[in-house]
């Protein structure tokens, strides 16, 4: 088999240290089907990890890339200016506006967005401390890895940078013991709070970094409520509050970024993934005034918002409007809910089903326990929908969620495929 072949020839040249998260290949891709080495037609449930919201290969962006190619390819932005960049930076602060005015800088991959981000707080604050939170993902360079939570995504890559505090993150369905969900807030707010005496003092806080609904985390909401305190507390102590949209914007949530369906307005965001369809492009968003402290030279890079890239990301956002993708990232967050919510009821393996827009996903636990996460039988439905055609990503600090990250061009009919192929094989592997 081809595609067995092509994965021995990976495991022969290419470094152990990068994941393998599925064992599909591809030859070929178009809105959400791939086609692997063996001309199998695989339904796409990953998306790039949240890479191709617009599907694989549109049209209007490979036609955007290949008209670009042959202008030019490469100059750096730092040397000679071009308008793709700049109508791009035009178009981002005209849909996701920050307060009064708005300024922009691109970069190729989120974890650029992430560390320009603290270096821009940093430089208007003139602090360093930075306040992350448990289950995060923030990117693999040094202070993106230092942001993150996950144990074994860092091994042995220490020493991190300093300055970085770690709140818990109010994961309601996991930490919520005896609380309702009001009175979890309240106290998750208070030992917010409570975070100026026992963690750090406020006054050293550059700024708090935080996903409205976490990714690699397992698909976990932040309450509203708490985003609004949150954003309280960084006003009253002149903290720059970052939020990181780089797998929950363009059009996942059914808004350009989840902060707009919060109804918060950060200081600072962050975008990457579906931004460019796959083409390595990233954001880094903010008041103008924040913005400009950075003095010249000090953010940036080489390859910062290359023309072929802004090119597609441009044609992406147009393509996006064009067809209404956050109307249509709603439509397919309630076929997917309605799905899992019926299929908890005969399932108690499936702890718990969230989402926002199109955002979805499933945890799995043992005995009904928040507290017991079933990593095992996670890998197992990940690999038996595997053989079934359907690809698939967990997700979660133990692995132990079901991620859906499918492109949201998908047709219902596919949709409704992939779920019938994860009904059954949750089924199968619960012995339901």
């Amino acid at each position: 088999m081809k595609s067995q072949s092509l994965l021995e020839r990976r495991k022969q040249i290419v470094a152990n240290g990068v994941g393998v998260f599925n064992t599909a290949t591809v030859k070929h891709a178009k809105g959400s089907i791939i086609i692997d080495e063996d001309d199998n037609e695989l339904i796409d449930f990953a998306g790039g990890i949240g890479v191709v919201n617009a599907g694989h290969c549109p049209e209007p962006v490979v036609h955007a890339i290949c008209e670009q190619v042959k202008k030019y390819i490469h100059t750096s932005f730092n040397v000679v200016t071009y308008e793709p960049y700049i109508e791009l930076c035009e178009q981002l602060s005209e849909i996701l506006p920050h307060g009064d005015k708005t300024k922009a800088m691109l970069v190729s991959t989120g974890a650029e967005a992430v560390e320009n981000a603290i270096k821009i707080a940093r430089q208007k604050t003139k602090r360093s401390g930075i306040l992350c939170y448990t289950g995060a993902f923030h990117g693999r360079t040094m202070m993106a890895m230092s942001l993150t939570s996950k144990i074994n995504y860092k091994l042995n890559c220490g020493p991190f940078a300093p300055e970085v505090y770690r709140l818990p993150f109010p994961n309601y369905y996991r930490y919520k013991g005896t609380h309702n969900y009001e009175s979890f807030v309240d106290w998750e707010l208070k030992r917010l709070w409570e975070s100026s005496h026992n963690v750090v003092d406020p006054k050293n806080v550059a700024a708090v970094i935080i996903e409205p609904i976490q990714g690699e985390g397992g698909f976990n909401p932040v309450p509203k409520r708490y985003l609004e305190g949150l954003r309280a507390f960084c006003d009253q102590h002149g903290i720059v509050l970052i939020v990181d949209e780089i797998q929950s914007g363009f059009c996942r949530t059914g808004h350009w970024a989840s902060w707009q369906h919060y109804e918060v307005q950060p200081d600072i965001s962050t975008y990457a993934k579906s931004m460019g369809s796959g083409m390595p492009i990233a954001a880094v968003l903010g008041k103008a005034e924040i913005m400009d402290a950075a003095e010249p030279g000090t953010i940036g890079g080489t390859y910062i918002g290359n023309p072929v890239c802004c090119a597609a990301a441009l044609a992406t956002i147009k393509y996006m409007k064009e067809i209404n993708l956050n109307k249509r990232a709603v439509e397919i967050g309630e076929i997917v809910i309605d799905r899992f919510e019926k299929l908890k009821e005969e399932c108690p393996a499936i702890g718990d089903v969230r989402g926002v827009g199109a955002m979805t996903a499933i945890e799995l636990v043992k005995n009904n326990d928040p507290r017991q996460p079933d990593g095992e039988l996670c890998d197992k439905i990940v690999k038996s929908c595997a053989k079934q055609g359907l690809i698939l990503l967990s997700a979660g600090t133990f692995k132990n969620v079901i991620r859906i990250l499918s492109p949201l061009v998908i047709t219902n009919d596919q949709l409704n495929k992939g779920l019938d192929i994860m009904v059954e094989q949750i089924k199968k592997n619960t012995g339901r």
